[in-house]
């Protein structure tokens, strides 16, 4: 195809920012993300490496400028760090940044990889810095090896954005340390509401935390301004002048964010989400594995902006309420 169209929604909005996910499985069991004993997708149904390279060049002719690989767990995949050093031959040229999300679990014997990729910064998922608390959100005793995988990071290079979920009555109260931790180690930290996606083994209402009311009591304890800071996702930063740090603030369900939304996310089986709240799907693996892959992608694509909604509806008002989707973060891809 010459000179492909960029992406553009209905709405206008440019869409430039894949999120990849390359397995649907975790080594960790969160409780607000999965229950115990998660099924996970059966190994066929998963795209090869070759396919999900396949899928980053057709977005990346489409104006896909920044790709972030998530999971599940992306470092539990077999080969996943050649994976990555093939995309970060894109960047600089076709991609502005190639990033990933992980628990950090796995991180401390590919950190240096990664970062000889390209890859220049990672998001990291830490809810709490207290061993027995972890153990209790995570149901596994893990967390000297996401210590460990952060201080392998830093050592490699990586500038390292934590991402801390929010939950009322679990680690609420930790938060500001968890805060004054990472800005001591120059991390960012950003504070995300819990959402209501697929059954876990537990009321989410029973857990949720308003980042407002976090605000609320952070402003009381700090000064915090306001920051034009941006990485092209949904959070909202601020400056924290005593720390020196810089927090970011994910409110999907208290102040909705769709209006500037410039991404979609594609699972680990080929299917593309263009927005986290929302049942709408296209099946791209039918495309990579039709006869003509990239003129059936190409046209997939094209149909994923017409049906990508305004906005999403997450709500958490009731206890024993359905969740907003079925499907669980870990199989959409964080």
């Amino acid at each position: 195809m010459d000179n492909p169209a960029p992406l553009v929604d209905g709405f206008n909005r440019r869409v430039s920012y894949l999120r990849l996910s390359v397995t649907d499985r975790c080594d960790l069991r969160c409780t607000y993300c999965m229950p115990e004993r998660m099924t996970f997708l059966p190994r066929a149904e998963i795209l090869t490496l070759e396919e999900l390279y396949g899928l980053a060049r057709g977005f990346m002719e489409r104006g896909i400028t920044k790709i972030r690989l998530t999971g599940g767990e992306p470092l539990v995949r077999r080969d996943v760090i050649s994976f990555v050093k093939t995309l970060g031959r894109h960047v600089g040229s076709e991609l502005d940044e190639l990033t990933l999300t992980t628990n950090a679990t796995q991180l401390a014997q590919h950190a240096q990889a990664i970062a000889d990729a390209g890859v220049k910064r990672i998001n990291i998922s830490l809810d709490t810095l207290d061993p027995e608390t972890f153990q209790r959100l995570t149901r596994r005793a893990a967390l000297p090896m996401v210590l460990a995988g952060i201080d392998a990071a830093q050592k490699a290079g990586l500038r390292v954005k934590l991402n801390c979920v929010a939950l009322k009555g679990i680690n609420d109260r930790e938060i500001p340390h968890m805060i004054a931790w990472a800005h001591k180690r120059g991390c960012e930290l950003t504070l995300i509401e819990t959402m209501p996606l697929g059954e876990v083994d537990q009321d989410r209402a029973d857990h949720y935390l308003p980042l407002p009311a976090v605000m609320d009591d952070l402003d009381e304890r700090w000064t915090l301004v306001p920051s034009t800071h941006t990485t092209g996702g949904p959070a909202r930063y601020f400056d924290i002048a005593e720390t020196g740090g810089r927090l970011g603030m994910i409110t999907p369900l208290t102040n909705n964010f769709c209006a500037g939304c410039n991404r979609v996310r594609v699972t680990a089986t080929g299917q593309l989400y263009p927005c986290l709240g929302g049942g709408e799907c296209v099946d791209l693996r039918r495309a990579m594995r039709s006869g003509d892959p990239q003129g059936n992608l190409a046209a997939a694509l094209d149909t994923a902006m017409r049906i990508k909604p305004e906005r999403h509806h997450f709500r958490i008002e009731e206890a024993g309420a359905k969740p907003a989707q079925p499907r669980h973060m870990s199989m959409t891809g964080g």
